[in-house]
């Protein structure tokens, strides 16, 4: 076999002609076919990655090249692996060139036990993509053979046989996306005689207080103006619900966090949408926000005019 050129990849594809500098972050995600390179990539991809998978190690640094000129992303991830099949040796020059171009490179390798691998794989009834005519214990030992030099690389191991799929989305996230936003909690008022909304975690009904719609000088505004959200707030039972109800929701919310929910949609009811849920989930969102959320407030049946 006759040695590649310089100006090439192992497997003879031509390097690209880098147009630009970046500083683009990349991700790139192999190791064991079952392990769990898909679901981490997914749990990217939900953090705001672009991501890629099965991608020829030769076309990553193009992509990088393509994005960087266009300036359309700043963070990327690509599932690297086996499947590639005589591209897989291109990898490690790929990660020189990308280097070069500025762009910083984490290479991370999940891994699993032959045991955690064949029972995953069992359970998926499907061959491993290195089985041929073998067993699978054969393909996945051909794998370990072909990735070892990318295993000793790696910037991050990661041994999914015992992870749970929560557990696997808090690693990932923790060592690869430390930077990401705050779950965002959602509080919107509604009418129930619109319907309650279907996306909602959380549902309060806050009927129980008096109706400002039976007051002629009220009937127009909303929960929005003053005089209806000072109606609302001094009724009898109203800031006990607030401080009760906002303590509730954070000890919820501390736990939806603990397994990575993005966000979390609490829903304000009264008759129409127009009085009392109005200045509810406004004082609500309030309360949550000194407690630390990320709140976003908004009202569904709301008159906007």
């Amino acid at each position: 076999m006759t040695e590649a050129h310089p100006e090439t990849y192992p497997s003879g594809i031509p390097r690209p002609q880098f147009a630009a500098s970046s500083g683009a972050e990349v991700v790139i995600l192999t190791g064991m076919s079952g392990a769990g390179r898909t679901r981490a990539a997914a749990v990217l991809a939900d953090l705001g990655w672009y991501v890629v998978d099965n991608l020829p190690p030769h076309m990553l640094a193009e992509l990088v090249n393509t994005l960087v000129v266009r300036g359309s992303t700043e963070k990327l991830a690509a599932v690297v692996d086996a499947r590639g099949g005589p591209f897989f040796s291109d990898l490690e020059p790929v990660v020189e060139d990308l280097e070069s171009l500025g762009s910083p490179v984490t290479l991370v390798f999940l891994d699993a036990s032959d045991a955690a691998l064949v029972r995953r794989f069992e359970e998926a009834r499907r061959p491993h993509p290195l089985q041929q005519d073998g067993t699978l214990l054969e393909g996945i030992r051909r794998e370990r053979e072909l990735t070892a030099p990318l295993r000793d690389d790696a910037d991050v191991i990661v041994d999914t046989s015992s992870l749970s799929v929560h557990d696997l989305r808090h690693l990932i996230t923790e060592r690869l996306a430390s930077d990401v936003a705050q779950m965002q909690i959602n509080v919107l008022s509604f009418g129930f005689k619109h319907g309650i909304p279907a996306d909602a975690e959380f549902v309060a009904d806050v009927r129980f207080l008096p109706n400002p719609h039976w007051d002629p000088e009220l009937r127009p505004l909303t929960g929005l103006d003053a005089p209806v959200r000072d109606h609302v707030l001094s009724s009898d039972g109203a800031q006990e619900f607030l401080d009760g109800y906002a303590t509730v929701l954070d000890a919820a919310l501390q736990r939806y966090r603990s397994h990575d929910r993005p966000s979390v949609t609490i829903g304000i009811g009264c008759t129409g949408g127009k009085h009392r849920s109005v200045a509810i989930a406004e004082a609500l969102g309030l309360g949550l926000r000194e407690r630390g959320h990320e709140v976003r407030v908004t009202h569904r049946d709301r008159p906007t005019a």
